[in-house]
């Protein structure tokens, strides 16, 4: 297997931003034996409210997706930072994913950005502010190399409005009112953003459900393909719902159902073309 970090910002002629931009592969290596395969990617983006970085939400689902034979890769974005520091980080991560396709193994035409909570908006921000300025600016001709060719959204941070999670949407507008009411994603979906599979739980205590329901109405509207899935039960960060991400027996109960997210995914991104080639 391959497993290395790779410092983004030694790769691309970008200032930098903060301390993240490190992107740590977890691919696996050719193998004679098993011949030359051509695999789907999947770029992990944590949550953490832009404050942190989640742990059970970086290599616990970078593994279910090596188990399925994905070239997958996590980025440490810098937190702590405004708008569009982490938006550029993350589309310094999907240009590199596919210029270095080869290395990895990896299929460039097959690329997912898999978000979670805050990670969710960073990875809602990929699927639908790629084409922004600042991004542009920043990685020139490489910027049409930014857009993911599908977005998991899980329990994501979508709106900056009433049903927001308040840090989240203070951190990454620096507390510009302007800049927090344009990065209120429900209103940034047009017919270019990138196909997604949302879900979230209905009892979510930190990020409203509210948030899932106006993206999948936002991208109804926009005619944009989506798979939208709400499960009744299970707390806010349930990651992949399994014992290595909880440490509590009453909140892994509660969650088990919204484990079956992972598959549901993967049969989506399957349908939409993600799956091993020999």
């Amino acid at each position: 297997m391959i497993y290395e970090t790779i410092d983004l910002y030694e790769r691309f002629p970008v200032p930098r931003g903060g301390s993240g931009g490190m992107l740590t592969a977890y691919c696996p290596t050719r193998r004679g034996d098993l011949g030359e395969k051509l695999r789907p990617a999947a770029l992990i983006l944590p949550g953490g409210g832009y404050a942190a970085i989640s742990g059970r939400e970086s290599e616990p689902v970078a593994l279910r997706f090596l188990a399925e034979g994905y070239s997958v890769f996590v980025l440490d974005y810098t937190v702590n930072a405004a708008y569009p520091v982490p938006l550029v980080e993350a589309a310094m991560a999907m240009a590199y994913i596919r210029k270095n396709a080869r290395r990895y193994s990896a299929d460039a035409g097959h690329v997912a950005a898999a978000g979670f909570s805050a990670g969710g908006h960073l990875a809602g921000m990929l699927a639908t502010l790629h084409g922004e300025a600042p991004v542009k600016e920043a990685l020139k001709g490489d910027a049409a190399l930014v857009r993911p060719d599908a977005a998991i959204l899980a329990y994501p941070v979508v709106t900056t409005g009433e049903k927001t999670h308040e840090g989240t949407a203070s951190v990454i507008s620096g507390g510009d009112a302007s800049l927090r009411a344009a990065l209120s994603l429900e209103n940034r979906v047009t017919g270019e953003s990138s196909p997604a599979f949302i879900w979230h739980t209905s009892e979510d205590e930190l990020v409203p459900v509210e948030n899932a329901l106006l993206l999948a109405g936002a991208y109804r509207g926009a005619g944009v393909p989506f798979e939208l899935h709400i499960f009744e039960r299970g707390r806010h960060g349930l990651s992949v719902a399994s014992r290595e991400t909880e440490t509590d027996e009453r909140a892994l109960a509660q969650g088990r159902h919204a484990a079956a997210w992972i598959g549901l995914a993967l049969t989506w991104l399957g349908q939409r073309g993600f799956s091993v080639r020999l």
